[in-house]
């Protein structure tokens, strides 16, 4: 009993102490804060906001190609207040953003694109890439201090992350990879950029592997011959987003890739898309500075 009393009593007592301190630094009388705790807040400060640094430089080649990288997809429709925003602030909104891309250099590979005129429900859209997602979460951030940022409204946002060939790999399908790895984009420079996201049924995901894997051969086949003149690349969301993926292609032959789509559109694995666009976003490429620039004329 007394051996009882005696622990009960040191954790009483580790226990006020405790309440004490979180009195003492949650309470609204701050003033007791110690000289090394003033000193350490601005540091700490500053490393809150500095973008986050992951120790891997951005080269877009790279970046661009390697499996583990997440991409940020966020569409923008322009304020009617915008066009009456003063002229001085809309003919320096580019500079900003480029500036603002310049000091994320380091942590961010970011792509602009026009969809006004394109697009009813939004203006323009970033493709954001990183290999820390917290790094374009702070870009993104940052945009939206800036003039155009502010005079804009999300309209949707599209998150997932870049993996190895699931399915069309050399060891799965090696004669279906074998004609992926041959062919290449030949065409022109491409003008245009689509972006479609993709959420599967529940069916698709309680298949087996082998299931799945001849439907994605008998999606890949079709495919094929559209190669040369379009380019595409793949995001994984499940559980990132409330999509599955999110398809992104480059193309300068807009007829082309319609005919891509239908090819897409007649295979059986088309059976399992609960959503297969919804938004499709449609824009061009420019430099991020070309689309701001366009915007605030």
């Amino acid at each position: 009993m007394k051996h009882w009393s005696i622990r009960n009593l040191k954790a009483t007592v580790v226990a006020g102490t405790v309440s004490a301190l979180m009195v003492m630094h949650a309470g609204p009388v701050l003033a007791q804060q110690s000289a090394a705790d003033k000193m350490m807040k601005p540091a700490a400060d500053k490393m809150m906001m500095k973008p986050a640094g992951d120790g891997m430089m951005i080269e877009r080649s790279k970046i661009l190609t390697q499996p583990g990288v997440f991409g940020v997809f966020t569409m923008f429709k322009l304020r009617p207040d915008w066009d009456r925003a003063p002229a001085a602030m809309r003919k320096g909104a580019a500079d900003e953003v480029t500036k603002l891309i310049e000091k994320y250099k380091d942590s961010v590979l970011v792509d602009m694109y026009l969809t006004r005129g394109l697009k009813s429900q939004y203006d323009y859209f970033f493709r954001v890439h990183a290999y820390d997602l917290i790094n374009a979460q702070a870009f993104m951030r940052d945009f939206r201090a800036t003039a155009i940022g502010r005079h804009s409204d999300v309209a949707e946002t599209q998150v997932g992350i870049t993996k190895a060939l699931n399915y069309i790999s050399k060891d799965k399908s090696p004669s279906m990879n074998a004609g992926l790895s041959s062919a290449s984009y030949t065409g022109n420079p491409p003008r245009y950029v689509v972006s479609v996201p993709i959420k599967k049924d529940a069916a698709w995901w309680n298949m087996s592997a082998e299931e799945r894997l001849a439907l994605m051969e008998e999606h890949t086949a079709p495919t094929l011959a559209y190669l040369v003149n379009v380019k595409r690349k793949l995001y994984h969301s499940t559980g990132l987003d409330d999509i599955d993926f999110i398809t992104y292609f480059e193309t300068d032959d807009l007829a082309a890739f319609n005919n891509l789509m239908i090819s897409l559109a007649s295979v059986k694995e088309n059976k399992h898309h609960v959503r297969w666009g919804n938004p499709t976003t449609l824009g061009t490429i420019h430099a991020p500075e070309q689309v701001v620039k366009a915007l605030s004329e």
